[in-house]
C-alpha cells in the first residue's frame, strides 16, 4: 500500500468513528455532537455569550446560534441579555439540560483528549505537525 492510500484510508477510518459515535450520540440522546459540546461548554464556563461559546468550542456564531435556537427549543437552555451590557446575550442550562448532559455518554473528542494526553510530548508535536500539513493540502 502506498504512502497516500495509508494517509486516505487512516482518514477515513477517523471520519467513520466520528460518524459512528455521532449516530451513537444522536440515538442513545437525541443530541448531535456539537450540541452536546455546547452543553458541556456552558456547564463548564458558566455566564457565556455567544461569541465565548464560538471561540471556545471553533464554530462561527451563527452556528452557535442555531444550534442554541434548536437546544431552547428542547428546553435545555435558556438566554438572557446582559444586565450591564444590554448587547450581550449569556446562554445558560436549564435543569433539564443539566440532567440530559449528566446522562450523555462522554464525547469522542473526550476520549481523544484523555489518550492523546497520555503521549509523549514529542508524539504530540508530530501528530500537531502532520495534522496541520494534512490540513493545508
Amino acid at each position: 500500500m502506498s504512502s497516500t492510500d495509508e494517509v486516505l484510508v487512516s482518514l477515513r477510518r477517523v471520519i467513520r468513528a466520528t460518524d459512528l459515535h455521532s449516530k451513537y450520540l444522536a440515538k442513545t440522546t437525541g443530541l448531535t455532537a456539537p450540541q452536546i459540546l455546547l452543553l458541556q461548554t456552558i456547564r463548564d464556563k458558566g455566564q457565556v455569550t455567544i461569541g465565548e461559546l464560538a471561540n471556545e468550542i471553533s464554530l462561527s456564531q451563527a452556528t452557535v446560534t442555531t444550534i442554541l435556537d434548536r437546544l431552547e427549543k428542547r428546553n435545555l437552555v435558556y438566554r438572557e441579555r446582559s444586565e450591564q451590557d444590554k448587547r450581550k446575550v449569556h446562554a445558560y442550562l436549564t435543569d433539564t439540560g443539566v440532567e440530559t448532559l449528566q446522562a450523555a455518554p462522554t464525547p469522542l473528542q473526550e476520549h481523544f483528549t484523555r489518550q492523546f494526553g497520555d503521549l509523549q510530548n514529542w508524539e504530540q508535536t508530530m501528530i500537531i505537525a502532520s495534522l496541520q500539513s494534512v490540513a493545508q493540502l
